[in-house]
């Protein structure tokens, strides 16, 4: 379901700004508007929607207007044109008052900057939003509490924010935002002041939170690696526009211009792909009920050597070889005595990189299945090992 709709959204900065929004619908460009009236134009017809539940990511370098963007979502920046609804309505109607109380009710915001109050503790910081909303002293004591448990910060509750370490101190800003338990959290480059390490922790910890907590989520960074790795979507902006608005996979297998392939350019995939990405369906497949004569029958169908065996539910029991089949013929076996079980499987969100190893020491094509181990699909040796090359070649492109 559409959380959020954003739709032929306009910014112009300076005087009198509608004459750059007619002049861009003329077809003049951003860099025509500056020179000929001297307005900073920083969004221009955007439109897209965000899905209930989605992590919507918005990447592109400084200048790019995606934190004009983002303000724009909660009218924190005035849009000069165009519409932005929550839940089917208008933001763009509502009065001071109603705004007001939208965002309070609706968005939660974390910034770059962790912007904590000194003078207050870690528990205070986070029931600031509730005491903003009227909730009684100890329902808003209550409340953050449990988020701050939610992310570990349970014990800092009397530390105050200088106290803290610099991802600790952005913890306890996405805390005050979850605290207001909002419907959207907006995110504007939240982990960039933050060190390498400390930043890849704080995007595990949000991915987790995602997966518990399931909240409309739109994320701004600059970063590709980290646009990739969180985003359910990613929309990639230049000069106030949207160029893409794809997945990752989507991004990195087929960019919609140069600017997007100039990007990507030196992204290791295998760090990015995932074995659902890369699987195949199996040339050939057969169920318990069938027998080895079936099982021969198949692979000379499919001119394979091997098939995959699986029960009425998908489940997958093993493999069995042209060899093993040809065995249990002739020495009249049944075939799960001749089944081989030892296989290798694999998760199907599994980053291809993290398959590298698997695939090295494989005899057989990796079996991608579920929590329920049923069969999604199969992954050939090569497949994997390209991802290797990839790496290679991007370690080579670095030095």
């Amino acid at each position: 379901m559409e959380k959020l709709q954003v739709k032929n959204l306009y910014k112009v900065f300076g005087s009198d700004p509608q004459r750059a929004v007619s002049a861009l619908e003329q077809g003049l460009s951003k860099d025509e508007v500056q020179k000929k009236m001297g307005l900073t134009v920083a969004l221009r017809d955007v439109s897209f929607t965000v899905n209930e539940g989605e992590f919507f990511v918005v990447m592109g370098l400084s200048g790019s207007g995606k934190s004009t963007l983002l303000r724009c979502l909660n009218r924190l920046i005035e849009p000069t044109q165009g519409s932005v609804l929550v839940d089917r309505q208008d933001l763009t109607s509502l009065n001071d008052t109603q705004l007001r109380e939208l965002r309070r009710q609706k968005f939660g915001m974390v910034f770059q900057r962790f912007a904590l109050f000194p003078h207050r503790t870690v528990l205070e910081n986070v029931e600031y939003g509730l005491k903003l909303q009227g909730v009684a002293p100890d329902e808003r004591r209550k409340r953050a509490l449990e988020v701050l448990e939610t992310v570990d910060l349970g014990v800092w509750k009397d530390k105050y924010p200088d106290q803290l370490s610099g991802g600790m101190q952005q913890r306890v800003g996405l805390s005050r935002a979850l605290a207001i338990e909002p419907d959207i959290l907006l995110m504007d480059e939240p982990f960039s002041a933050l060190d390498p390490l400390i930043r890849r922790d704080m995007q595990e910890e949000l991915m987790d939170l995602q997966a518990r907590l399931q909240k409309t989520i739109v994320f701004i960074t600059h970063d590709l690696d980290e646009a990739l790795k969180l985003g359910d979507r990613i929309a990639v902006m230049k000069d106030g526009e949207i160029v893409q608005l794809d997945t990752a996979e989507g991004i990195l297998t087929s960019p919609a211009n140069d600017y997007v392939a100039a990007f990507i350019r030196g992204v290791n995939r295998a760090h990015v792909l995932t074995a659902e990405n890369i699987m195949q369906k199996p040339d050939a497949l057969i169920t318990t009920k069938d027998g080895p004569r079936v099982a021969l029958r198949k692979m000379a169908e499919a001119r394979i050597s091997s098939v995959f065996v699986v029960n009425r539910n998908r489940e997958l029991k093993g493999l069995i070889t042209a060899e093993s089949a040809i065995e249990a013929i002739k020495e009249h076996k049944e075939m799960e005595k001749v089944l081989t079980t030892d296989l290798l499987t694999t998760a199907p969100d599994t980053q291809v990189f993290d398959l590298i190893p698997m695939a090295t020491r494989a005899k057989f094509p990796l079996a991608v299945v579920d929590d329920k181990h049923r069969l999604l699909g199969i992954i050939v040796r090569v497949s994997v090992l390209s991802g290797l090359v990839d790496a290679e070649e991007d370690k080579n492109d670095a030095s």
